[in-house]
C-alpha cells in the first residue's frame, strides 16, 4: 500500500462481489466517524500508527483489490474467525488468510430470524454481515474456516454453510493425547481440504517459509507488546488493540514491516521517556472475549476515563501472538505435528479445565505493571462469563483488583460502562 492517499471508486468492485451497496456505503460512513472519534482524536500518537490509519481509509477498497489481484493470479482467499484456523498452512497452499467482519451490529433483525436472540453479539455480527451483504472480505473467501470454541459457533456455522462455502474444524475441549490426536487428525483434514481448493500440494519448502513468514509477524507485534510494560506507556491501549485487529487481514511482510517499524520508534521513545498518558495513569490489563474490528468501546472508555490499557489476554491480543510454531523444518508431518501442538496451546475458554489461562493472566499483570484488570464478556458468550468467576477468584488471591463487565457492540450501555470504569480506577 501507498503512503499516497487517492480517491478511487470501488462501486463496481463491490458490486462484482454481490455486496448490497447502499447499505455498504451506509456502514462505512459509520465506521469512519467512530474511527476519528475514538482514534484521530488522540494526542502524541505515535508517527507509525499513520500507517494503519491509512489501512484503516482503505478497509474495503484496496485490501479488497489487492485480494481479487491474488485471485486473478491463482491464489485463494480463505476467511477466518478464530486464531485456532493455522494461517501457515493456508499461506504455504498459495492462500490469504483473511480474518472476517465480525464486530459491529449489523442486520441483526435479519439474523435473529435464523439464530436465537439470546446469540452473543459475536455470531450475530458475522451473521449479519454475510446476510446483509456488506463485507467484502466473506463475499471475496473461496472458503471460510470455522471451528466448534462453542456451542453457538457449532450451531452458527449449520447455517453459514448454506449461505458460503463452509469447512468446519472440531476443536478439542480438552488436552489430553487423545485430544491431541483428534486435532492432529482436523489440521490433515484442513490440508486436505486447501489442497482440494487450490489444485496444490503441500510441500516442505513451502510450508517452512509460511512458519517463518507468520513467525516472523508475531515477533513484530510481541516487540510492540512489549514496549507496554514500560514504566511510561509509549503507545495507547487503543492503538495496540488496533495493530494487532489489522494483523488478521493485512499483507503479512508488509505488517510485520510496519509494526517492527512501530516497535523501533516504542524503544526510542522509552528512551526518551515519552509517553502518551499521565504519569499517574492507572494500568489496566483486559481480558476475556476476543474484539474485532471496530470493536474498540472498553478500551475507549478506560482510556477517556484516564487510564491506559497496557496490555490484552485476548484472541485480539497475547493469545494471537505470544507463541510461535518451531523453526526447525523436518518433514512436512514434523511440522504439522509443531503446528498442531502451537494451536492446541492457545488457551481459549472454550477449555476445560483451564488453568492455563488464569495463570497466563496473573503472570501478564505483574510483567505489565497493571494496576487492576478488567475481565470483559460478551454477553451471552457463556465459556468466558463462567470462566469470569475463576479468573476473578484467581485475581483476588493474587491481590490483583478486578472488574467484570458484561457488554455487547451498542453503545446503550456506554454511560453506565464508564462509571463503572471510572469508580474502579479511583478504587485502584
Amino acid at each position: 500500500m501507498s503512503d499516497t492517499v487517492e480517491t478511487v471508486d470501488y462501486t463496481e468492485m463491490w458490486e462484482g462481489l454481490g455486496l448490497n451497496v447502499p447499505a455498504h456505503c451506509a456502514l462505512l460512513k459509520a465506521i469512519g466517524p467512530a474511527y476519528e472519534s475514538v482514534y484521530l482524536s488522540q494526542e502524541n500518537r505515535p508517527e507509525g500508527m499513520g500507517y494503519f490509519d491509512f489501512v484503516m481509509s482503505e478497509i474495503h477498497g484496496l485490501r479488497i483489490q489487492e485480494l481479487q489481484d491474488h485471485k486473478a493470479d491463482g491464489g485463494t482467499v480463505i476467511g477466518t474467525f478464530c486464531v485456532y484456523v493455522p494461517e501457515e498452512i493456508i499461506r504455504a497452499l498459495g492462500g490469504q488468510s483473511i480474518g472476517l467482519c465480525a464486530g459491529a451490529e449489523w442486520a441483526f433483525p435479519e439474523v435473529e430470524q435464523v439464530l436465537p436472540r439470546n446469540t452473543c453479539a459475536l455470531i450475530k455480527s458475522f451473521m449479519g454481515f454475510k446476510l446483509g451483504k456488506v463485507c467484502p472480505y466473506i463475499e471475496s473467501a473461496d472458503l471460510v474456516v470455522g471451528e466448534t470454541t462453542c456451542d453457538g459457533k457449532k450451531k452458527a456455522y449449520e447455517v453459514l454453510g448454506e449461505l458460503h462455502n463452509t469447512h468446519v474444524m472440531e476443536l478439542p475441549q480438552m488436552k489430553r493425547p487423545e485430544d491431541r490426536a483428534l486435532w492432529r487428525a482436523e489440521i490433515d483434514r484442513l490440508v486436505a481440504e486447501l489442497e482440494r481448493l487450490s489444485g496444490r500440494t503441500l510441500q516442505a519448502d513451502a510450508l517452512t517459509a509460511a512458519i517463518t513468514e507468520v513467525n516472523d509477524k508475531r515477533r513484530a507485534l510481541q516487540r510492540l507488546n512489549a514496549a507496554r510494560a514500560a514504566a511510561a506507556a509509549p503507545i495507547s491501549g487503543k492503538d495496540a488493540l488496533l495493530a494487532v485487529q489489522v494483523a488478521f487481514y493485512d499483507d503479512v511482510p508488509r505488517l510485520t514491516q510496519m509494526v517492527n517499524a512501530i516497535a523501533d520508534e516504542l524503544e526510542a521513545r522509552i528512551e526518551a521517556g515519552v509517553s502518551v498518558a499521565p504519569a499517574d495513569a492507572k494500568r489496566i490489563l483486559i481480558t476475556g472475549s476476543p474484539m474485532a474490528i471496530p470493536n474498540w468501546k472498553v478500551h475507549h472508555i478506560v482510556e477517556s476515563a484516564g487510564g491506559v490499557v497496557v496490555a490484552e489476554e485476548l484472541c485480539t491480543g497475547s493469545r494471537y501472538y505470544d507463541t510461535l510454531v518451531p523453526e526447525d523444518g523436518g518433514t512436512i508431518e514434523e511440522m504439522l505435528d509443531a503446528i498442531t501442538d502451537k494451536y492446541l496451546g492457545v488457551n481459549c475458554a472454550c477449555f476445560t479445565p483451564n488453568e492455563a489461562r488464569v495463570d497466563d493472566i496473573v503472570r501478564m499483570a505483574e510483567e505489565y505493571g497493571a494496576d487492576g484488570v478488567i475481565h470483559y464478556a460478551l454477553q451471552f458468550c457463556g465459556p468466558y462469563q463462567f470462566e469470569g468467576f475463576t479468573v476473578e477468584k484467581a485475581l483476588r488471591e493474587a491481590g490483583i483488583p478486578v472488574l467484570k463487565i458484561e457488554t455487547d457492540y451498542s453503545m446503550e450501555d456506554a454511560g453506565q460502562l464508564s462509571t463503572r470504569v471510572e469508580a474502579f480506577l479511583e478504587m485502584l
